[in-house]
């Protein structure tokens, strides 16, 4: 890679004739574009052998991760075989139809496509087909399968692949009729040789597969397809087209380091490659190296854009839960509701059993944006908290973190007028982030060890700071025991420490009064207890509520 590096930059930069592209199906033409690698389904078949095996498949992926893209150059492929007739079909601003419009607009498209397919292939039925369409109408699930089930008897040797995209948009009191049809074609014909529908793909965000409608999964005959990242291979050719064009290389480092922290998700590939080769070093032959990546993912960071909207506002709807797995390596639980609607938007994926963000730029970008929502100070100054030992002077960060509370009020602990039970947890997660955002340290919360969970696990410079929150509603001093007991037998315990921390947010006393850390001993442990004030009043701190 030096050797072409160094040959590059005494060639003249040429203005590119393409571009990255960030929206919409990719056009070859206009810009770069490379195949995704390994789009198989459970038994590594690949989309060709599925459909020559006239199997019925599902392929459900985030938004703006290639599977439209994708579907245009599989029915492009397909269609070099003049016995193929792929009819693609998308489902996009369908769900507020009625039933009539719905199946109107299902047969606009397929009739004109199918009717120019067969003419293209120069099919011998094509006057007796044309004739059938004019006559049959679709009006409902009925004729749907009326349609497939007449072709079935008039077309021969001609197979019909529907592909449709963005099934989500189906209406949803059409959903089980059109799954049901079609599931009730398949097992029709599953051992007829010859038959007009011969395979069907359906394309979305929602694994239709798992639907369980009226006590039974209306398609449950489907392959079930996953839609890979771009592999470094990918990342590597798609830059090398734009290095053809222009003679502006990228090194082989900087290559990685984009695929490394995008885990090559499409868009945030394409969109970097824009940053790099528009705004960080444009009309250059000079080679695009690992530095350059660090300042346009600085860049892209900072950026407001559709992708990022799009993706904060289902982030958002799950935040405690993303939150957790960005910190806590989580367990990857197929059942979970909220890591299934997570990793259905591409938030998250599943990694060696674990629960884990889809890529770092996800991470950071969110993490941070939730954060931030809590308004904690930026860049706390770990010298400013640190004891002549180099340990934290745990102390003072959590007296600070008690005047922080005081300052941004109680509204966010309450849910209906009663306590919210993980908002202290999270604030306190988003203050001691601070000492770790830059790789410090570790930080982790509702840790699972052998005797319980702990709540806040802070890892700095060798040394570990374990913090227990609590809410108290009732009695404060039933609540400090406990805590404290809990402190000293399980999680001092389990991870051979002697000093640990008890935060206790009491609906009990005021916003705003005394913090005072007390110190009890639990045999040979030391637990600092704070009891925080979150307690409401009509005459006090009004303002705050």
């Amino acid at each position: 890679m030096t050797g072409k590096t160094i040959k590059a930059q005494d060639k003249q930069f040429r203005k590119p004739e393409r571009n990255f592209e960030k929206k919409g199906v990719v056009n070859p033409r206009t810009s770069y574009y490379v195949l995704l690698e390994n789009v198989v389904n459970s038994d590594k078949q690949d989309m060709k052998t599925m459909v020559d095996l006239g199997r019925y498949f599902s392929i459900f992926a985030p938004r703006q991760s290639g599977k439209s893209t994708f579907l245009e150059q599989i029915c492009s492929e397909l269609h070099r075989d003049p016995t193929y007739a792929v009819i693609l079909l998308s489902f996009q601003n369908l769900k507020n139809v009625d039933k009539r419009e719905f199946y109107k607009e299902i047969e606009k498209v397929l009739y004109a496509r199918l009717k120019n397919r067969l003419r293209e292939v120069n099919c011998k039925k094509c006057a007796v087909v044309e004739s059938f369409l004019e006559n049959h109408h679709l009006k409902d699930h009925l004729s749907f399968m009326h349609l497939f089930e007449e072709l079935n008897r008039i077309i021969e040797f001609k197979k019909i692949t529907v592909f449709i995209d963005e099934f989500d948009g189906i209406p949803l009191s059409e959903l089980e009729n059109f799954l049901t049809t079609l599931r009730e074609l398949y097992m029709k014909c599953k051992k007829v040789e010859q038959k007009a529908l011969y395979s069907v793909g359906l394309i979305g965000i929602r694994n239709v597969t798992k639907l369980i409608v009226s006590g039974k999964s209306p398609f449950n005959i489907a392959d079930q397809v996953d839609m890979p990242p771009f592999s470094l291979k990918n990342v590597r050719d798609l830059y090398a087209q734009y290095t053809a064009e222009t003679n502006q290389p990228f090194t082989e480092e900087a290559v990685k380091r984009v695929h490394r922290e995008s885990a090559g998700q499409p868009w945030l590939v394409n969109r970097l490659g824009t940053i790099l080769t528009v705004d960080i070093k444009p009309g250059t032959p000079k080679p695009i190296e690992e530095s350059d990546v660090e300042e346009a993912i600085r860049v892209l960071l900072l950026e407001r854009n559709d992708h990022f909207d799009n993706l904060y506002e289902k982030a958002k709807l799950y935040k405690e839960t993303f939150v957790k797995i960005v910190f806590d390596h989580v367990k990857y639980n197929p059942d979970d509701e909220d890591q299934t609607w997570l990793e259905q938007y591409g938030l998250i994926k599943k990694k060696d059993r674990k629960a884990v963000v889809a890529n770092n730029i996800y991470k950071e970008r969110y993490l941070e944006t939730f954060f931030h929502e809590t308004r904690v100070p930026e860049e706390l100054s770990a010298a400013a908290y640190s004891l002549p030992d180099g340990s934290l002077d745990m102390e003072n960060i959590l007296l600070d973190f008690e005047q922080y509370i005081a300052q941004i009020g109680v509204r966010a602990f309450y849910r209906e007028k009663k306590p919210y039970e993980k908002t202290g947890q999270f604030l306190l997660t988003a203050w001691l982030y601070q000492f770790v955002r830059r790789g410090a340290g570790e930080l982790r919360y509702e840790v699972p060890g052998g005797f319980g969970r702990m709540d806040i696990l802070l890892s700095y410079r060798g040394r570990k700071y374990i913090i227990e929150t609590k809410v108290n509603r009732q009695n404060l001093s039933r609540t400090l025991e406990k805590g404290i007991a809990q402190v000293a037998e399980k999680y001092l315990t389990a991870e051979s420490v002697r000093e640990g921390f008890l935060v206790i947010f009491d609906t009990k006393t005021l916003l705003g009064e005394g913090c005072e850390p007390r110190c009890h001993r639990h045999g040979d442990k030391k637990i600092t207890a704070f009891v925080i004030g979150i307690g409401r009043s009509e005459t006090r701190g009004a303002g705050r509520v």
